[in-house]
Order: C-alpha cells, then sequence, then structure tokens
C-alpha cells in the first residue's frame, strides 16, 4: 500500500482511511455530506498525491506526446492546461489526463488506477524518440483547494498571482515558500486551483494552508465528495463512464480528440468511431424518492432494457439521486422517463441535461 505524505497527518484527524488504486487514502472525516457543502459554500482541501505525475522533455517530447495523446500537443501554449485521451490501437480509451505545458518540459496527470498501466505503454512506445521520462509520482505532492474561496486563501500564500491565472492554466511559483506548480484545475465543478510540491514539503504546505483557512471554515474532505460533486458536474471517471472498450466520442468527449492534427494511437479507429450515428449516448437520470441507483442497474423502459447505470449517489446540492447511464439516442433527450432496476424494484427516473449542477461564474 502506498502513502501520500499526509498519511499520519489524515489518521491524526479522523479520517477514514479506504484502500484506492493501491493507496491508503481518506474517504471522509466527518460526513461526506458536510464535506460536500464545504467545496460547494466555502472551500475544501484534498489530499490527491495519489495521482500520477509524469513529466517529459528532450527534444522529441511533444512529437512524443503527440503521438500519445489524442488531442494536439502543438497547439498547447506555454502555461496551458488540456484534457487529453490516451487510447489503444482500437480506440478504446486507456486514460484520461491532463497535460500541462512549461517552457523546458511538459507534464502529464494520469489517474492512480492507472499510472502503472500508462508508464508500460510509454515505455513500449517511446522507442525512436529523443526524450527523458521520468515518474516523479513518489517524489512530488499533489493537493487541490477548491471552492468560491480558493483564490481567497492560496493568494496570499503564493510567490505569484493565482488569480492571474485562467481556468485550466498553469504556472510556476512559491507556495508557501516551497517552489512549486499551481494550476486552476479541478474535479469538482468548483473554482479552484491545484498545488504540486516536492514531496519533503507537502505535510508543511497542507498544515500553512489548513492554517490560514480556518477563517473560512475551510475543511480537509476525502473521496467521498470527491466523487458526490464530481458527479453533479457529470465529470466522467474512468472505471465507470469509459474503459478500454469505450471510445471518447461514446463517452462524450469528443472535445479531448483532435482528429485533424497529427497521428496518434487510434487514431484511424477514432475516425471511424466519429462517424457512427448508432452509438449510445451519456446521459443524466434524476430518480424519483430516495433509493440510490448504483453501478451496474438497468435502466428500462417497459420490458426492454436500455443500458446500465455507470455513477449514482445522492446529490446533496439537489437533494435527490442523480446517477448516470448510457442509453439509446431514441431515449436521451431530455424529459424522457425510464425506469431504474434498484435491486429488484423498479423506480421512475427522468432524463435531464448535463451537468446536474454548474456554478455561478
Amino acid at each position: 500500500m502506498n502513502n501520500t505524505a499526509l498519511h499520519n497527518w489524515h489518521i491524526e484527524h479522523g479520517g477514514r482511511m479506504v484502500d484506492f488504486a493501491g493507496w491508503d487514502m481518506p474517504i471522509q472525516y466527518t460526513t461526506i455530506t458536510e464535506e460536500h457543502y464545504a467545496v460547494r459554500q466555502r472551500a475544501g482541501l484534498f489530499d490527491i498525491a495519489h495521482m500520477g505525475r509524469l513529466t517529459f522533455s528532450g527534444p522529441d517530447a511533444e512529437m512524443f506526446l503527440d503521438r500519445l495523446l489524442t488531442n494536439s500537443v502543438p497547439k498547447i501554449k506555454l502555461g496551458q492546461v488540456r484534457y487529453s485521451l490516451v487510447c489503444n490501437e482500437q480506440g478504446g480509451i486507456l486514460d484520461d489526463v491532463l497535460i500541462y505545458r512549461f517552457p523546458d518540459h511538459f507534464l502529464l496527470v494520469v489517474n492512480a488506477s492507472n499510472r502503472e498501466k500508462i508508464v508500460a505503454w510509454i515505455e513500449e512506445h517511446r522507442g525512436g524518440f529523443d526524450i527523458d521520462f521520468q515518474d516523479l509520482t513518489l517524489d512530488t505532492f499533489m493537493l487541490a483547494l477548491q471552492g468560491p474561496r480558493s483564490l481567497e486563501l492560496l493568494g496570499p500564500l503564493t510567490s505569484g498571482d493565482p488569480g492571474a491565472l485562467k481556468y485550466y492554466s498553469v504556472a510556476e511559483m512559491d507556495v508557501c515558500g516551497i517552489p512549486g506548480v499551481v494550476s486552476r484545475t479541478g474535479y469538482t465543478g468548483e473554482d479552484g486551483f491545484e498545488v504540486i510540491v516536492p514531496q519533503e514539503h507537502g505535510q508543511a504546505v497542507w498544515e500553512q494552508l489548513f492554517s490560514a483557512g480556518q477563517a473560512c471554515d475551510l475543511i480537509p474532505c476525502g473521496l467521498g465528495c470527491r466523487d458526490t460533486l464530481r458527479l453533479e458536474a457529470a465529470m466522467p471517471l474512468y472505471g465507470h463512464e469509459m474503459n478500454e472498450q469505450m471510445d471518447p466520442f461514446t463517452a462524450g468527449l469528443a472535445f479531448g480528440v483532435r482528429l485533424d492534427g497529427g497521428e496518434f494511437f487510434g487514431k484511424t479507429a477514432l475516425k471511424a468511431a466519429a462517424d457512427r450515428t448508432d452509438r449510445p449516448v451519456r446521459i443524466g437520470l434524476k430518480l424519483d424518492g430516495k433509493r440510490i441507483a448504483r453501478e451496474g442497474s438497468d435502466v428500462c423502459s417497459g420490458e426492454v432494457t436500455l443500458g446500465q447505470i455507470t455513477s449514482g449517489t445522492f446529490s446533496p446540492t439537489l437533494e435527490q439521486p442523480i446517477a448516470m447511464a448510457y442509453v439509446p439516442q431514441d431515449y436521451a433527450a431530455p424529459g424522457t422517463t425510464v425506469e431504474v432496476d434498484i435491486r429488484g424494484k423498479r423506480v421512475p427516473a427522468t432524463v435531464v441535461a448535463l451537468p446536474f449542477y454548474s456554478r455561478k461564474r
């Protein structure tokens, strides 16, 4: 089991620890609902050091990454962050990732559950490219400060101006006196930032942020509310809304694919996938009552099974159960009524537009 720099801190502060992709991580400290509301209304602090952090430099770094990723790497400007995918030759999704461009290198942030797979894929295909590739996951620490008061908290503790960062941009600056990286990114649907510092300074930076945040009731948050927050924002999760059998167009992730760019793994298959007119559609569902539709529950219309739930939870913001699923296009229009089979009982549900929640800008 891997531990982040905050492992002991989590335990000392009442974190309920679980095994997540081989990392001992806090799922919650108080309640998922309390932590969820903190992020929506004020700010929450997340340990996300389990995410993979891979760096690329050298003469062929841009060329190699353009081959690896579905998005066009040469079009990423200095200081920009872009969402992309890594696909196999069949167009199936190996992982969804963020790619960051710095003056002398690129950073790729990958899902914890896929890090070893992606590292192996890179090693398999890096031959012929002059690159310096490093997996810095265990040498660095990553946190997320999310919520409407995030900038207010982070700004005074940095050497730069995080407020000048546009959404999905990044800059190198000191955080709490430690050289680091700050990006205006997140996985909650709220404004916020993600910070990377050397692993040995992780706890000190976290504790300074946590202490400064007490003036606005900042609280630590676990993986539980990270999931309810991302689901309200309709952000897909690998292993749920996507996998190696799913192509990006079916997953509703066409914005992460540039078919007019250079050659990349799976491009031929994805060109064919983009032309399909019969693929299922990822939809949002609001369920009647209070019962939660879990992953794998059937979505039905009469005697016909349309598809399965990929993610479901009780939405603290909407105060009702919500879910995402894949169904045929004829049943994907908002307002369509269906039923969800929850442990043998049919529960009425209504198709709604995604996302379920969008913050005021």
